[in-house]
């Protein structure tokens, strides 16, 4: 009898361990969604410098056919931008958008960016939005999505509407414009 009560004992618990699991993770959710969301918007200014003598983007690869192609079909650029509140570069420095873009439009100029916009200023120092996506850089306005974040952003979600603010077409140099609606 003993036995029979040592095993229905070890049972219990057994079964009983995944419940007690399931029921911590229900409260986790349940404190998540009791946080109130928040949405901001932020607006600031890319500078991509891929020419001169300290460009911000640099060519890290590149198919065989790039330099043929009118799109630069292929090529992947690594970026260390200066964010500023303005379009000048003179304008303050509010952050750096980190990460790569490449070109991956045959027949338009169609970039593929995985960026992370790192905040250095103000309210937002420490966090970072996350932007992943497809940017049709010759469009007037282009809308990407916003697929996480860091710090404030945590969780976050959104979308940037990016739109040339001035470009040079021999260079490749740019400034981009972007106002961004994150939910955090």
């Amino acid at each position: 009898m003993a036995k029979l009560s040592l095993v229905f004992f070890v049972m219990s618990l057994v079964l009983a361990m995944p419940c007690t699991q399931a029921f911590h993770i229900d409260k986790w959710h349940q404190r998540i969604k009791a946080q109130k969301e928040t949405v901001t918007n932020l607006q600031f200014y890319f500078h991509d410098t891929v020419s001169g003598k300290n460009p911000s983007a640099i060519k890290v690869a590149q198919s065989t056919d790039t330099e043929r192609s009118p799109t630069l079909f292929g090529a992947i650029m690594m970026a260390d931008d200066p964010l500023t509140q303005g379009p000048d570069p003179k304008s303050k420095l509010v952050g750096r958008a980190q990460g790569l873009y490449g070109s991956a439009g045959q027949s338009e100029l169609c970039l593929l960016m995985a960026m992370n916009f790192a905040f250095t200023d103000g309210t937002y120092d420490g966090s970072s939005i996350s932007l992943l996506g497809k940017n049709s850089a010759m469009s007037p306005v282009r809308e990407m999505p916003i697929v996480g974040g860091t710090g404030i952003f945590r969780l976050a979600r959104g979308y940037a509407i990016a739109k040339t603010h001035w470009l040079d077409i021999t260079t490749g140099d740019a400034i981009v414009g972007y106002n961004v609606t994150v939910v955090h």
